[in-house]
Protein backbone atom coordinates (compact mmCIF):
# COMPACT_ATOMS: atom_id res chain seq x y z
CA UNK A 1 0.00 0.00 0.00
CA UNK A 2 1.30 3.45 -0.97
CA UNK A 3 2.22 5.78 1.86
CA UNK A 4 -0.05 8.83 1.81
CA UNK A 5 1.36 12.16 2.98
CA UNK A 6 -0.76 14.99 4.37
CA UNK A 7 0.51 17.21 1.54
CA UNK A 8 -1.22 14.88 -0.98
CA UNK A 9 -4.68 14.90 0.65
CA UNK A 10 -7.48 16.84 -1.06
CA UNK A 11 -9.46 19.52 0.79
CA UNK A 12 -12.61 18.22 2.49
CA UNK A 13 -10.97 14.93 3.48
CA UNK A 14 -10.50 13.66 7.04
CA UNK A 15 -7.42 11.58 7.78
CA UNK A 16 -5.72 9.96 10.77
CA UNK A 17 -2.02 10.43 11.56
CA UNK A 18 -0.02 7.20 11.22
CA UNK A 19 3.57 8.48 11.45
CA UNK A 20 5.55 11.72 11.73
CA UNK A 21 8.95 11.92 10.02
CA UNK A 22 11.52 14.70 9.92
CA UNK A 23 14.13 16.09 12.27
CA UNK A 24 13.62 16.29 16.02
CA UNK A 25 12.84 20.03 15.98
CA UNK A 26 10.05 19.57 13.44
CA UNK A 27 8.60 16.60 15.33
CA UNK A 28 8.63 18.59 18.58
CA UNK A 29 6.94 21.58 16.93
CA UNK A 30 4.22 19.39 15.39
CA UNK A 31 3.62 17.59 18.69
CA UNK A 32 3.23 20.94 20.47
CA UNK A 33 0.56 21.91 17.93
CA UNK A 34 -1.42 18.71 18.61
CA UNK A 35 -0.21 16.51 15.75
CA UNK A 36 0.12 13.15 17.51
CA UNK A 37 -0.21 9.63 16.14
CA UNK A 38 -3.85 8.59 15.98
CA UNK A 39 -5.17 12.17 15.84
CA UNK A 40 -7.76 13.02 13.19
CA UNK A 41 -7.03 15.91 10.82
CA UNK A 42 -9.56 17.56 8.52
CA UNK A 43 -7.99 19.22 5.47
CA UNK A 44 -9.81 22.53 4.99
CA UNK A 45 -8.07 24.06 1.99
CA UNK A 46 -4.84 24.48 0.07
CA UNK A 47 -3.49 27.73 -1.28
CA UNK A 48 -3.45 28.10 -5.09
CA UNK A 49 0.19 27.03 -5.24
CA UNK A 50 -0.50 24.30 -2.61
CA UNK A 51 1.50 26.10 0.06
CA UNK A 52 0.31 26.49 2.83
CA UNK A 53 -2.18 23.76 3.68
CA UNK A 54 -4.91 24.70 6.17
CA UNK A 55 -6.06 21.88 8.46
CA UNK A 56 -8.24 21.46 11.53
CA UNK A 57 -6.62 19.58 14.42
CA UNK A 58 -8.30 19.17 17.81
CA UNK A 59 -10.71 22.02 17.04
CA UNK A 60 -8.00 24.47 15.92
CA UNK A 61 -7.30 25.70 12.39
CA UNK A 62 -3.59 25.51 11.60
CA UNK A 63 -1.67 26.37 8.44
CA UNK A 64 1.28 24.15 7.61
CA UNK A 65 4.01 24.67 5.06
CA UNK A 66 4.00 22.05 2.31
CA UNK A 67 7.41 20.77 3.49
CA UNK A 68 5.97 20.19 6.98
CA UNK A 69 2.88 18.42 5.62
CA UNK A 70 5.14 16.09 3.60
CA UNK A 71 6.52 14.70 6.88
CA UNK A 72 3.12 13.53 8.16
CA UNK A 73 2.01 10.08 6.99
CA UNK A 74 -1.77 9.61 7.14
CA UNK A 75 -4.60 7.25 6.25
CA UNK A 76 -7.97 8.39 4.91
CA UNK A 77 -10.94 7.79 7.20
CA UNK A 78 -13.62 9.98 5.56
Amino acid sequence: MKKLKLSEVNPGTTVKIKKIDGDIDLKKRLLEMGFTIGTNIHVIKKAPLKDPVEVEVRGYNISLRLKEAENIEVEIIA
